[in-house]
């Protein structure tokens, strides 16, 4: 099971488990994290989706401000790339796979101290992505 939190369009957060999401598939299921037990997961859709989040831990640090830069003291594996949202939001990190075509492509976080282990973008909601 994946740790995730899934954010929308609308600005609702969902935060919870998954083990069958695919980025070719138009949706994945979640056992939301404050569901009592025996509880259905959840269906997503990624259409609704700005992004999900694969996390580390569900609480975080809301007070920490990411590192929007590379560390010169470890190379960066893959290729390394600024996604600006539609909101305003900034994620800078590594690809291995973002082609333009794609609706969405996976980023690992600039910042090693990121809550974030790697993130699935979704394209559409997206204002520019940069190749740096």
């Amino acid at each position: 099971m994946n740790k995730i939190v899934a954010r929308y369009l609308d600005g609702r957060v969902l935060k919870g488990q998954t083990n069958d999401f695919f980025p070719g598939k138009a949706t994945f299921h979640m056992n939301l994290l404050d569901a009592p037990p025996g509880t259905k997961p959840v269906e997503v859709q990624l259409k609704d989706l700005k992004a999900v989040f694969f996390v580390k831990d569900f609480l975080g640090n809301p007070g920490r401000h990411p590192r929007q830069d590379f560390d010169t003291a470890r190379p960066a594996a893959g290729r390394k790339i600024k996604v600006a949202f539609k909101d305003n939001e900034i994620i800078v990190g590594t690809t291995q796979g973002y082609q333009p075509d794609r609706p969405g492509f996976f980023i690992i976080p600039a910042d090693p101290q990121s809550n974030n282990e790697r993130c699935y973008i979704i394209r559409e909601p997206t204002r520019q992505i940069e190749m740096l």
